[in-house]
């Protein structure tokens, strides 16, 4: 089993681990059941992110005196990422960076 993500190849399960898996998963429902679990793995990262985006900018959002927060999703993070203030990690770890680096 090879997974790929946009044409790259990501990871790849040897014979000798899929038959490790098979052991304890029907093998008829292997290929489904693998594909199920890589989505679980990524929903659920996309999940606890979102929740730590959430915990982070409602009370942001309420200081700047935003009137109406979306309780849809992709509405909620769009209105977040469209903040002058907002800063992903990689703009966040680099500016702390900068800091210890003036000290």
């Amino acid at each position: 089993m090879k997974i790929h993500v946009d044409n790259e190849l990501l990871f790849e399960l040897t014979e000798t681990q899929k038959k490790v898996i098979k052991n304890d998963i029907l093998e008829e429902e292997f290929d489904q059941d693998m594909k199920r679990r890589l989505q679980y793995i990524l929903t659920h990262k996309y999940e606890a992110c979102f929740k730590r985006l959430q915990d982070e900018w409602i009370p942001k959002l309420k200081e700047a005196k935003v009137k109406n927060i979306p309780l849809d999703d992709q509405e909620f993070a769009n209105l977040v990422f469209a903040q002058p203030d907002y800063k992903n990690r990689s703009t966040k770890d680099a500016e702390y960076k900068a800091l210890k680096i003036k000290k």
